[in-house]
Order: structure tokens, then sequence, then C-alpha cells
């Protein structure tokens, strides 16, 4: 691998991470909507087999549509990313493909045919299929995305931390050793937990923009104030659980991945009882110099919160970016080496690893199982001895620190947005009355609906704020893609793989000209999606129980 190292591109790296972070973003702008469209109209052609309503069969049925244009932009643009992993991460592919490959398997052979199969029902099947069946198919579309979900956020958690597979020197593979300790990765199920309930926010925040755009144009009133309900609901119980799953995540990246939490705080020298850092005076466009920098300038901060984030215990140790390169004792006496030490020890193993194939070749089986057994000791800190300096073991801080804070920041807000519609959707005895007063006290809504629940009554720009809401739910959303893969910088597998190790040795005009025809053929196939959505919601839905009525 050093020798091959040393054919690569410069250019090549920076060209295959940019191509696969465009794909990546690209294709998360479909399947969070699709995560979370599927819940709501789950939800409301339940109501339909519930109360036989044929309002709802309609309403079901005008979902669905929106579901189906996404989902088709979600497939799309998937494929192409599990392709790249071929063709501009051969290497990666090669070392860890026995692991990585698994997950990505079940998913295009379980979860992707699973809801191909129960879409295709779903979307065909009113007349066929006895309406117990064709509910099962609908929750089963969703089911079935969201365990595709589930096994590209194992994949990817694998890759943040490692775990279930051993090195084999003979092969220069990893190999999986335990397949349920891949799938059940604490760190997967963390992952699983706070982005699924994140992309249900997205599909809540469309559902009640969309449902505002017809109050505004006052139409599909019925539609518009029905959908709402389920909307604010879903989005409100959503928001509550990616708060609590993102702190299970933050606990989780404390413990495997303390350099990241360092860079999304901007933390340079940590301790116990360490605070979260609200705002502070971060530059967005300069990595900070953070061997001689004490902390961020003008810093508000939460006093004990990044403690409580990452350990549960406010007086908790949280580590910074000077001691996690400097090396330092845990308060319970633990010595965690310092990145020249990781260094060292990870150019030992290379070193052995080296040593025992060309004692192997040889025949010395002695020099062979002397080496083998440097090679283990040292295995942890394999990937540092690719390490040119320890510099580059620091994220780029700029884009975790600001990137966090825009997640963090917009969750709350969609908290207290959906907090707010929930009580004005739903007719609470008390709470809604004391609520909606309040907001009358301070010009939030008129007066007269200071009494009454009625979004149909609600000012324009309530109306108008919830349909902006949606772009400022994809950039919480991307925000928090951006945190999850800077943060991990300097390795594609966490301790175990730098970047520039993984890549293909392949020129870099090659994938130069592919990230330009993806970044047209992407941008294209968005507005197509956005044009047909557009006309979609312009359109409404179709009530079949006026065509009934014509006819006759």
């Amino acid at each position: 691998m050093t020798n091959l190292l040393l054919t690569i591109d410069a250019g090549m790296v920076d060209w295959a991470r940019a191509q696969f972070a465009l794909t990546a973003i690209y294709h998360w702008l479909f399947v969070p909507l699709t995560l979370g469209l599927a819940v709501i109209m789950g939800i409301i052609e339940t109501k339909y087999y519930l109360t036989k309503d044929v309002f709802w069969r309609d309403a079901a049925k005008f979902w669905q549509k929106l579901f189906g244009v996404n989902f088709a932009m979600g497939v799309a643009t998937g494929i192409i990313l599990e392709f790249e992993f071929g063709t501009n991460w051969s290497n990666y592919s090669w070392f860890v493909g026995d692991i990585f490959g698994a997950p990505l398997a079940i998913e295009g052979i379980v979860a992707f045919f699973m809801e191909s199969t129960f879409v295709a029902v779903m979307y065909f099947g009113w007349k066929k299929v006895s309406p117990g069946f064709h509910l099962a198919s609908t929750w089963l579309t969703g089911l079935g995305a969201t365990i595709s979900a589930w096994w590209i956020l194992v994949a990817n958690a694998w890759m943040q931390y490692p775990v279930g597979c051993e090195f084999n020197p003979d092969t220069m593979r990893n190999e999986m050793v335990s397949f349920f300790d891949v799938a059940l990765s604490p760190f997967a199920v963390s992952k699983f937990c706070h982005t699924v309930t994140s992309a249900w926010i997205i599909g809540a925040v469309f559902c009640v923009a969309v449902c505002s755009w017809y109050l505004l144009k006052k139409r599909e009133t019925r539609l518009a104030t029905e959908s709402m309900k389920i909307g604010v609901t879903v989005g409100l119980v959503a928001s509550v659980l990616a708060a609590a799953t993102g702190h299970k995540s933050g606990m989780d990246v404390a413990e495997v991945q303390p350099m990241k939490l360092a860079a999304m705080e901007a933390l340079y020298n940590g301790g116990t009882g360490q605070g979260l850092t609200a705002v502070a005076l971060v530059s967005p466009f300069s990595q900070p110099d953070y061997a001689n920098d004490e902390g961020a300038p003008y810093k508000l901060e939460m006093p004990y919160a990044l403690s409580v984030m990452g350990t549960n215990d406010p007086n908790g140790y949280v580590p910074g970016i000077n001691d996690l390169l400097n090396g330092y004792t845990t308060p319970d006496g633990k010595r965690v080496p310092s990145a020249d030490e990781k260094i060292a020890m990870g150019k030992k193993a290379i070193a052995a690893l080296a040593a025992y194939r060309a004692a192997k070749k040889s025949g010395d089986e002695a020099k062979a199982a002397t080496e083998l057994a440097t090679l283990q000791k040292n295995m942890k800190y394999f990937g540092y001895g690719y390490i040119r300096d320890k510099s580059e073991l620091v994220p780029y801080i700029p884009v975790n620190f600001w990137a966090f804070r825009i997640m963090v920041g917009m969750g709350c807000l969609f908290l207290l947005f959906f907090g707010v519609m929930f009580l004005l959707s739903y007719e609470i005895p008390l709470l809604s009355v004391l609520t909606r007063r309040l907001l009358a006290a301070f010009g939030i809504i008129p007066e007269t609906e200071a009494d009454v629940t009625r979004l149909t009554g609600l000012p324009a720009w309530h109306y108008w704020l919830a349909i902006l809401l949606v772009p400022l739910a994809y950039i919480a959303s991307e925000s928090g893609w951006l945190v999850a893969e800077f943060g991990r910088q300097p390795w594609t597998i966490q301790d175990m793989l730098p970047t520039w190790a993984a890549v293909s040795d392949l020129h870099s005009s090659s994938v130069m000209i592919t990230f330009i025809l993806f970044l047209v053929l992407f941008t294209t196939m968005l507005a197509v999606e956005i044009n047909i959505m557009l006309k979609q919601i312009k359109k409404g839905p179709e009530y079949e129980s006026d065509k009934q009525l014509n006819s006759k």
C-alpha cells in the first residue's frame, strides 16, 4: 500500500471526495422526505381503513403521489453513490470490502426489493386487493425504505466505529469475525435512530408547508387542516425523539471519536465540567491555530452542558484538541497516548507487516511469528502510520463548529414550531386556550382568534413561515451529515485507513469530468422533481367521491 500511495495523483483525493460529497448531498435531498412522507401517508390511510371515509382515501392517494416522485429520484442517486465505492475508492473496497459490502448487499437484496414490490401494490392495487392488504402494503413500503436506511447507516457507522473485524496479514484485508457486532453496533443504532427521526421532521415540515399553501390560497381546506394535524403531531414527536437520540449520539462520539467532538466545540483544552458553547467568534474561513490557542474568543456557553452531552455527567471529563494531540490521563488514571506515540506505533505496525510477509515468503516461520506479534500489538494504531504530520488529525474546525450549531439551532426551532402548531391544531381544554391567549398577547395570532381553534384564520405570515421552514429543514439535515463526515477526517475508516490511502489509482481529470457530468445531471433531476412536485401540489388531490357524484 505504501508504494501505491506514491503513484496516486494528489488531486485525485480532492476530486474523489468532492464527487462523493456531491452525490451524497443530492441523494440526501430525497431520502429524508421519502422516510418522512412514508409515516404521514401510512397514518392517513390507516384513518381511511378505520373510518371508511373516502376523504381519507383521496388524501392518502394525494400524499402517495408526492411520495412516489421523490422515491424515484432517491433510487436513481443512491445507485450511483454505491458504484462510486468501486470506481473512486477501490483501495477502500479492497481493504474492507468483506465487511462493508455485507450491509450494502443486504440492503439491495432485501430492503430495496421489499419496498419496490410493495410500492407497486400501493399505487396500482387500490381496486385489486383488500383494504387491509393495501394498508399493509403502504406501511411495508415505508418500512422497506426504513430498513434500507438501516443497512446503509450500519455501513456508515462501521466506518465511524469499526468493530467485528480482524486484519488478515496474509490477504492484506480486514475480515468480518462477527456479523452481529457490525449490524448491531451501538454507534449504528444511535445513528439510525437520530437520522430517521430527523427525516420524519423533514417529512412533517413538508406536509405542514403544503397544507399552509392550501390554507393561504383558501382551497382544499379539509385536506389541509386534517393533514396538518397529522403533520404537526409527527413533527412534534420526531423533534423530541431527535433531541433524545442526538444526546445518545453525542455520547457515542465522545467515546469513540473524541477529536470530532472537540472540533464540533472548538475545544482546545478540555477538562471536567465543560460548558457547551452557544456562540463564539470562530472564523468560518480558516483553521484556528489549535497549538497555541486557548479557546474560541468571545464565547457564550451553557455551563456543564458539554460534559452532560458527552458523558451524561455534569462533571464528566471531555478532552480537547491539545489533550488529544499531546496525550492525557483521564480522571480514573487511564493513560491516552499522544498523536506522536500513535504515529510511531502505526509505523511499527506497517514495518512489522512488511517484515512478516517477507518472512512468510522466505519460509522463516520463527521470524514471521515474531513480526506477527509486533503487528498485533500495534495494530490498533495501524492507520496512524500513514499520517504525515499530527496536524492532519484535526478536522476542519469551522465546518464542524458552525454546522453543529445550525443543526441544533434548527432542531430547537422545529421543536418550538411544532409545539405551537400542535396547540393551534387541536382543541385541548385550558392549555390550548391559555396558549392562544398568550400568542394573541404577543401579536402572533389575532385577538379574535384567542378563544377559538381555526387554522384557516391565521395571518398569512404564519403560512409563509411554515413554507420557509422547508429549506431550513434541509439545511439542518445536511449540516448533520457535514458534522458526521467532516468530523471523521482524515479517516475513511476511523483510526484504520486515512482518506488518501483509500482512493483508486486514477488520474484526477477522469473524476473531474464525471463530477461535472453528475453535477449537471443531479441538478437537472432536482429541478425536474421540484417542478413535478409543484405541479402536483397546484393540481391538488383528485376526489373520487366527486367523480362518483358527477357520474350520477
